[in-house]
């Protein structure tokens, strides 16, 4: 603390009990430390409003999205219904978990010379 030490703290406590005197002290002990409190309690609030304000002028500079999320889900489904009437003609899309017609399961590619009792090197 401001680099005193417990030598220069008595000393400076002898100087102030024969300046002001044995009746004077705890009171003036008392003011300074509630002043002390309030000086605190005063840094903290001016610390605080600055955070706010920083804070404040971050969300300011955030920029507005240029599309709203309304006019997203509208193209998306205006592209969907164009898709639609482009694959009219077509074959239909197979639905998840179903297979179009000749299409050939894929997952059983085995070779089938080989077996689970052949091992491998």
């Amino acid at each position: 603390m401001f680099g005193l030490g417990m030598p220069e703290l008595l000393m400076i406590l002898a100087i102030a009990l024969i300046v002001i005197g044995p009746k004077k002290l705890p009171d003036l002990a008392k003011t300074l430390g509630r002043a002390m409190g309030e000086f605190k309690r005063s840094a903290q609030d001016f610390k605080r409003s600055i955070d706010m304000e920083t804070t404040i002028t971050d969300i300011e500079d955030i920029d507005e999205p240029e599309t709203d999320l309304k006019d997203v889900v509208k193209q998306a489904n205006s592209r969907k219904e164009q898709e639609k009437e482009t694959n009219k003609g077509d074959e239909p899309a197979a639905e998840p978990g179903e297979t179009t017609p000749g299409a050939e399961d894929t997952d059983n590619d085995v070779d089938a010379d080989f077996t689970d009792t052949d091992k491998v090197d």
